[in-house]
């Protein structure tokens, strides 16, 4: 495998020559996956799935070098599970790749269709955005995700990913693209920014008529900067600051269980549950709160969670809107659905709440109230992943309210448009 050759340092107006030649040569392989076909682009991810497998001890060697500079550097024990790849973990990207393979494309999909006075037929059809920039950082998976779905959905994608997983990022791309020239694609329709200068970041914002849309998938520094500086429709992930609502009727052995697994499955990862509310009427919460410091989780409280246990800190108002990404996590007691609702609104990025009860019509309530992107009755927020929704793999999870929310998979990555059949009409 040979990844892109690294380049000599630049000035800053060479960074914007080097992606508009990059986005040039992604928009034309774009074209060609387009013609190539869907069985063809399928194909292509299950060679690069097999090139993955094979490439194995090196792919892990070069992440063994990001994981030991991240350790030297200070990455949080949640930047660097994020980054840890290992054999099990290279398995999953490999078969998420097999996994968006297997699934239907939505290119070419009659979304609706209609006939108007004039006689004209109307039909809207589903096709590739074009050129995608995803930008990210610290998760190497990334890069096969985003690669996976752009190339499924019949985009190109120019991937940019974080310093800290330079030798991953390089590694697992090489293998990708050995895997699409196996099937005949185009190696310009997955490619490297080969530089880790963050001119280079500026340069893909600016690149309006060249990139058609970009995604940020990192911290809220990244998204913050990509969204004040681009010229280019974003798609944005903003912060996951997840909230659980143990409610009165909650079953005491679901809520410790939910809330156990929403927290301390993963804790670095957007899905994992940053906030708990705990009603005042449900029975059990001492027993919630002393599992979750048993299991080694830092809890900080309101006044009233606080009386539950000592262990408990005091909570400041900035903790009520922090996603921690690690093992610590925000604590209320609330007066009902509706205190908890109120809360949710004041403090929710817009990712994922849950609500754990036996009421039904509480559940429903909360579903239809609660206005994230994605709402659970009796289920762990770290279900919140488009591999768990069946779509194969994600780009990012959208908090925002436009073209795409929650998981963004292969439909998300499409737009439409109108096919209009006629016999000769003219308008009068």
């Amino acid at each position: 495998m040979s990844s892109q050759p690294l380049p000599t340092h630049q000035e800053p107006n060479d960074f914007d020559a080097l992606i508009a030649g990059l986005a040039q040569a992604g928009r034309a392989a774009q074209r060609q996956l387009v013609q190539l076909g869907d069985a063809t682009r399928a194909q292509a991810l299950r060679e690069a799935a097999a090139v993955l497998r094979a490439n194995e001890a090196s792919i892990l060697a070069a992440n063994a070098q990001d994981m030991a500079a991240g350790e030297a550097n200070g990455l949080t024990r949640a930047l660097l599970d994020r980054l840890r790849l290992d054999g099990a973990r290279l398995e999953g990207i490999a078969a998420a790749l097999e996994a968006v393979a297997a699934l239907p494309s939505p290119v070419g999909e009659e979304i609706d269709r209609r006939s108007v006075p004039s006689g004209l037929e109307l039909a809207r059809i589903r096709i590739p955005i074009g050129l995608i920039g995803i930008i990210y950082e610290s998760r190497p998976n990334v890069t096969a995700d985003a690669a996976a779905l752009c190339l499924r959905s019949g985009n190109a994608v120019l991937l940019r990913g974080g310093s800290e997983a330079v030798h991953s990022n390089r590694a697992i791309h090489a293998a990708l693209v050995e895997g699409l020239a196996a099937a005949g694609v185009p190696a310009e329709a997955v490619q490297l920014v080969p530089t880790q200068e963050r001119a280079a970041v500026g340069a893909m914002l600016r690149a309006a008529g060249l990139i058609d849309m970009i995604v940020p998938r990192g911290g809220k520094g990244l998204v913050a900067r990509v969204q004040a500086d681009a010229r280019v429709p974003v798609l944005a992930h903003l912060d996951g600051v997840c909230h659980t609502y143990v409610h009165a009727a909650a079953d005491p052995a679901m809520a410790l269980a939910v809330t156990l697994n929403a927290k301390m499955r993963r804790t670095g990862i957007c899905g994992a549950m940053e906030t708990l509310l705990l009603d005042a009427a449900f029975p059990a919460g001492r027993d919630v709160v002393q599992s979750l410091i048993e299991a080694g989780c830092e809890l900080r409280g309101d006044a009233r969670a606080q009386a539950i246990d000592p262990r408990i800190g005091a909570a400041s108002d900035e903790d009520w809107g922090t996603e921690y990404l690690d093992a610590v996590l925000s604590v209320a007691v609330v007066d009902g659905l509706d205190a908890a609702l109120a809360h949710i609104i004041r403090h929710s990025s817009g990712h994922t709440e849950a609500i754990v009860t036996a009421d039904e019509a509480a559940a429903e309530r909360f579903l239809a109230e609660v206005d994230s992107a994605i709402v659970m009755h009796n289920a762990s927020t770290q279900f919140a992943d488009g591999g768990e929704f069946g779509l194969g793999a994600e780009i990012g999870i959208a908090t925002g309210r436009l073209h795409a929310r929650g998981p963004v998979a292969l439909e998300g990555l499409t737009t439409y448009k109108w096919q209009v059949r006629g016999t000769g009409q003219v308008r009068p």
